[in-house]
């Protein structure tokens, strides 16, 4: 499967070929089906694939239901990139220096770690 191609387009060629491969004789179980679709997706979407197969016993994962959620979550990664990322800001506290009288004595013979901060 291609790198961009989309989840629909990828589905349809997989049932093409799945059909042709029915009317040869060569019938998949559902289980090698769900898994040859989660092995060829691209390494994008490895977390995905790792949760579906954590979350469902894919000898039970009907075929459609698992095109479905692949389809959704393609929906939601192509709304994501439409909004853009969101930029995360940081904002840091500023300390404040204290000087006393004493400190601007010492403060040629002071190195700068021991100055006092609040």
């Amino acid at each position: 499967m291609l790198e961009n191609e989309k989840n629909s387009n990828k589905c349809s060629r997989f049932n093409d070929i799945i059909n042709a491969l029915k009317g040869l004789g060569k019938v998949y179980t559902n289980h090698e089906l769900v898994s040859k679709i989660l092995r060829c997706l691209p390494k994008t979407w490895e977390p995905k694939v790792t949760a579906i197969e954590e979350a469902k016993d894919l000898s039970t994962l009907p075929l459609e239901d698992l095109l479905v959620s692949l389809m959704t979550h393609e929906l939601r990664i192509n709304d994501q990139e439409k909004n853009g990322p969101k930029k995360k800001t940081i904002a840091l506290k500023a300390l404040k220096y204290e000087e006393s009288d004493e400190d601007k004595d010492e403060m040629c013979n002071t190195p700068c770690n021991d100055r006092k901060f609040n």
